[in-house]
């Protein structure tokens, strides 16, 4: 059983002083919220005339446990399907899908906040009360990856054309690790590329794949491998970086040079060179100017 997120309240039946089922997609419940985190990244709904659509799922079959997972959790006629094609990646790319057709069911997941049609740039964290480890658990097992990378350093990763998505995670991990994240598009496919390295992984990483979650098992399997990586001694801890203020950048254009800036800012000259092309060239914005004292 999943570990239930402490901000939610118990559901909990006073008549027969038994745990009663949380209703089809509460998204209080860690269960549920996973499988909407899921459903948004990777969902496609559906919507034809006459009331008729589709909620699906394709993956990997490798990962069809998921899929009867939620079948589970659905208390709707559904079907698990697999098929083998040509892909770009694979000349036999052996998938499974589920799929949901019920009005009701579909309705629900389009009232949380799961688009008909292209939903990419769409969707948003739930605006209101959610088991939020579980639902960004959700999202980076449909969108993200977690284990190694090839220089051999834990990384947990996230790719997402949603900036309310990719913004939640940037929020949420910094409280989980102190590490803060600015999300910008890839400049090739307009996505953002959002990554955690080192010990903030591991840290992010135990928080979301706890005991007993509902997971990808490969992803959770690969999570729990993160504990055992060792800073090598000769490898730094490198420190937050300072970022610049609106006072700094009028220091930086009065002076015009790098070097007799850095010795009044107590920054190095290369940061303050950098800094000062940026701000030539319109990289970043201008400050505004300094109020006038009375």
């Amino acid at each position: 059983m999943a570990e239930q997120d402490p901000s939610a309240p118990a559901l909990f039946d006073i008549s027969a002083l038994t745990p009663t089922a949380p209703s089809f997609m509460d998204l209080k419940d860690p269960e549920y919220a996973y499988m909407y985190g899921f459903l948004q990244a990777d969902g496609h709904l559906s919507q034809g005339t006459r009331d008729r659509g589709r909620l699906a799922v394709e993956i990997n079959i490798r990962d069809i446990s998921i899929l009867r997972e939620f079948q589970r959790l659905t208390p709707y006629n559904s079907s698990i399907t697999e098929r083998v094609r040509a892909t770009n990646f694979s000349v036999e790319h052996h998938s499974a899908t589920w799929s949901l057709c019920a009005l009701e069911a579909r309705t629900l997941l389009n009232e949380l906040g799961l688009p008909y049609g292209k939903k990419s740039t769409k969707i948003k964290p739930p605006r209101f009360e959610f088991s939020r480890r579980d639902y960004l658990r959700g999202v980076i097992d449909a969108d993200g990856s977690v284990g190694y990378t090839g220089q051999g350093l834990p990384f947990i990763s996230l790719t997402t054309s949603s900036t309310a998505v990719g913004a939640y995670l940037c929020h949420y991990a910094k409280k989980v690790t102190g590490t803060e994240r600015r999300i910008s598009r890839n400049a090739r496919d307009g996505v953002y590329n959002i990554v955690y390295l080192k010990e903030a992984a591991i840290t992010l990483a135990e928080h979301l794949y706890y005991p007993g979650c509902l997971a990808l098992q490969r992803k959770l399997d690969a999570a729990a491998s993160l504990s055992s990586w060792v800073r090598p001694a000769a490898m730094r801890v490198r420190p937050p970086g300072r970022r610049w203020n609106a006072r700094e950048d009028r220091i930086l254009l009065a002076h015009g040079n790098a070097a007799s800036a850095a010795e009044e800012l107590g920054r190095t000259e290369q940061s303050c060179s950098l800094r000062l092309w940026r701000l030539k060239t319109g990289r970043v914005p201008m400050p505004p100017q300094a109020p006038e004292l009375p």
